[in-house]
């Protein structure tokens, strides 16, 4: 196998991804590469090493060889990791903005909230060197002292999607790592530089211990390889991952037969609800953006947008009229807020569902016809209940307009999803608004704004069929790791036998 001991700092996405196993960047055992290609151009950027369970194993061992070492780093050198990361991520901020753009679409605004995002995480997790590791508890017996003291797991799995990559890498690799475990990464096919060798570039420029973090990379439809090698791993104590319900729950049924741990972050239906006395134009900006950004191809997305009867009318032809106007294209240039989605399945599958649901008798009031390789920000009415378009997560600037009566009547309507992500709702009566908000089965609500929001230190998580568990700095301790009780005498007690 092929090594490169030398640190090539930024080596940029039109350089061959390898792995990056216990500090070096390795080719895959098989020899074996995939092309990774621009969602834009269709051009080849450059060629990914196409691992399989030979490579997981390796990059688990050298995860588990470089926990004790990690975990026992004092907080001050941890600190200062994830500080200086932060630093290297912001100086090569133009460098990211790119390579974003040209692998995965991204056009320029995402790309800089994306960084800003994993700058932030950066900062915030560098703080949990410090935070305390545990409590001191009150015993029933006397002479006893009892403490619950969180310890870190060890080798943590992280798979993460490639809508995000940036960010949902991070969010995957970062909270683990600063609690003092070690990880092994695998980004999607789509994104292995900016969902997985970018952050091992950052991390060892920063000064993190060789084996603390690996990437793994592999080829389209292989990434079973690499989850059921994390999965059947002893040495693998918990596994995250963010992507689809179907393969989350997957992921959960095989982790339940090895009693092994699992975050999941799954699919989202998102409704945005557009209350009777909701400030109009401000409803279609908010609508526009958390339906739009990114080309629709964020989790938290608005899918469903619930408006009441009697503001419906106006609120559908600004709506309507603004959405017809975002301008689509090269995600390179500043002016685009509609680039290409992710892959030619991407936009069969969008064209496919759109069409279904005008043929069952939706009506199309902006978008709706490809302009390969993007898809125009489109907007349905009249969509049927059983539209295939409505029943799950459709990944892309498509949202579907629904009128109802009241708030009160949007919120029963949203509820009959089995996906619980985020909703937002906008209104001028914030207290009816939180009234509402507790009574949507979601685990993110925004009043007054839109469902795209996310803060590292935030409980980032969904319910129902959206998954279980939460990201975020300031959650990441309950998910990685142990918690220990240990007790202590200060003088003898007496015993029966």
């Amino acid at each position: 196998m092929a090594e490169e001991k030398a640190v090539h700092a930024f080596a940029g996405v039109r350089r061959p991804v390898r792995h990056f196993i216990g500090g070096s960047w390795v080719e895959a055992v098989s020899g074996r590469t995939y092309d990774n290609r621009s969602p834009w151009s269709g051009d080849v950027l450059s060629q990914v090493a196409a691992g399989d369970g030979e490579d997981a194993r390796r990059a688990i061992e050298e995860a588990q060889s470089a926990f004790a070492g990690w975990a026992q780093t004092g907080p001050a050198r941890r600190q200062a990791v994830f500080l200086r990361a932060a630093d290297v991520l912001e100086a090569e901020r133009g460098r990211v903005v790119e390579a974003l753009a040209l692998e995965t679409g991204c056009a320029t605004h995402f790309a800089h909230v994306q960084i800003d995002f994993a700058a932030n995480l950066l900062r915030q997790a560098a703080q949990l060197a410090y935070r305390p590791t545990g409590e001191l508890l009150p015993s029933d017996m006397t002479g006893t002292h009892a403490m619950a003291v969180r310890r870190p797991v060890g080798v943590v799995g992280a798979i993460a999607p490639w809508n995000a990559s940036l960010t949902l890498s991070g969010r995957a690799i970062v909270g683990p790592l600063a609690l003092g475990n070690t990880v092994v990464l695998k980004p999607s096919e789509e994104s292995p530089y900016t969902g997985g060798a970018l952050w091992a570039e950052i991390l060892q420029e920063a000064g993190l211990p060789a084996g603390a973090l690996n990437v793994v990379t592999h080829a389209p439809g292989e990434a079973g390889l690499i989850a059921d090698a994390m999965l059947a791993s002893r040495l693998v104590k918990r596994l995250n991952f963010t992507g689809s319900t179907p393969t989350g729950r997957r992921l959960a049924e095989k982790a339940g037969t090895h009693l092994k741990r699992v975050v999941l972050q799954l699919s989202g239906q998102n409704p945005l609800i557009v209350a009777e006395d909701a400030d109009l134009n401000y409803a279609v900006d908010a609508a526009a953006y958390g339906a739009f950004l990114h080309q629709g191809q964020i989790c938290m997305c608005a899918r469903r947008i619930y408006v009441a009867r009697s503001i419906a009318e106006p609120f559908l032809e600004k709506f309507a009229a603004k959405v017809a106007a975002l301008p689509i294209g090269d995600p390179a240039d500043p002016k685009t807020v509609v680039g290409p989605v992710i892959n030619e399945w991407a936009l069969a599958l969008l064209e496919r569902r759109v069409k279904e649901a005008v043929d069952a008798g939706a009506k199309i009031l902006a978008g709706g016809q490809a302009t390969p390789p993007c898809y125009p920000a489109t907007v349905l009415i009249d969509v049927p209940a059983d539209a295939e378009i409505v029943q799950g997560e459709t990944f892309g600037p498509v949202v579907t307009v629904e009128v109802v009566e009241s708030a009160e009547a949007a919120v029963d309507r949203a509820n009959r999803s089995d996906l619980g992500l985020a909703a937002s709702i906008i209104s001028r009566d914030v207290r009816q608004a939180l009234h509402l908000a507790a009574r949507l089965e979601v685990g993110i609500v925004h009043v007054n704004d839109q469902p795209v929001n996310d803060e590292p230190h935030m409980p980032f998580g969904g319910v129902k069929d959206t998954g279980w568990g939460r990201f975020g700095v300031g959650f990441a301790a309950e998910e990685f790791c142990e918690l220990q009780w240990i007790s202590v005498r200060e003088q003898s007690r007496s015993f029966h036998f």
